[in-house]
């Protein structure tokens, strides 16, 4: 039987939560499983995406702090960590949603979000086409536009969450975010996460169950962490 494992919430700085994202993808001990995970953040710390230029990344920031900064395995913008709810989500090689187009896995996994959002009177919807304008100004910084099928407030259309992907011969990575300062307070994240990951096994048809952390090569985790905090990693582009 298939089974969505859902692991345990971690704490850790930018560069171990990237590390630890691409050993999901690429090393899990059961890989022909789905995994999931949302996690936190040691520091305040933003991620951009993969092929974005460091150096126009720097610029972006709010020059009056310092940050934890650290480049993404997958695509998308710059995303500011600082009050969002994060999750990686991991789909298999040859599973129907990772064979299906960016496009409609972006738009399937939201749609399970969404459901979990509007259980708890969260007015979400997905962002549609005909409500998606053309980019203007400063482009490549994540909530400050919603893009087509990420997820907005049905009443004033800003953006709740968005996400980045990434494929490999392992599978698909799915790494989202959701701005607890634009959903506000009145939400059960812990009840929020049970439904959505719900959700999200109903979508797999692998029912949702809570799994140990997986045993990791430590020498492969310590090597991947250094890799994402390296200046190499950072400023390659």
């Amino acid at each position: 039987m298939k089974i969505l494992h859902i692991l345990p919430t971690r704490v850790a700085r930018a560069a171990e939560n990237m590390a630890i994202d691409f050993l999901l993808l690429q090393r899990y001990p059961e890989s022909t499983l789905p995994r999931f995970r949302h996690y936190a953040w040691h520091t305040q710390a933003f991620t951009f995406g993969y092929s974005q230029k460091y150096a126009w990344v720097i610029q972006q920031l709010p020059k009056e702090e310092t940050f934890d900064v650290c480049r993404r395995p997958t695509g998308g913008g710059i995303v500011d960590h600082r009050q969002d709810w994060t999750f990686s989500l991991v789909i298999p090689r040859g599973h129907p949603l990772e064979e299906i187009r960016a496009t409609q896995s972006y738009r399937e996994i939201h749609e399970c979000l969404i459901q979990a959002l509007v259980k708890q009177g969260i007015k979400a919807k997905l962002q549609a086409a005909e409500d998606t304008q053309p980019a203007e100004g400063i482009t490549g910084v994540c909530f400050r536009r919603a893009e087509v099928f990420d997820v907005v407030m049905s009443d004033t259309g800003e953006k709740i969450a968005g996400a980045a992907q990434k494929r490999s011969k392992h599978g698909l990575l799915f790494q989202g975010s959701l701005s607890r300062q634009v959903i506000g307070d009145s939400i059960d994240w812990d009840l929020f996460h049970e439904d959505f990951t719900t959700n999200l096994g109903i979508l797999l048809g692998a029912p949702a169950q809570q799994t140990p952390w997986p045993e990791f090569n430590e020498d492969e985790l310590s090597g991947l962490i250094e890799q994402y905090s390296s200046s190499d990693w950072l400023a390659f582009r």
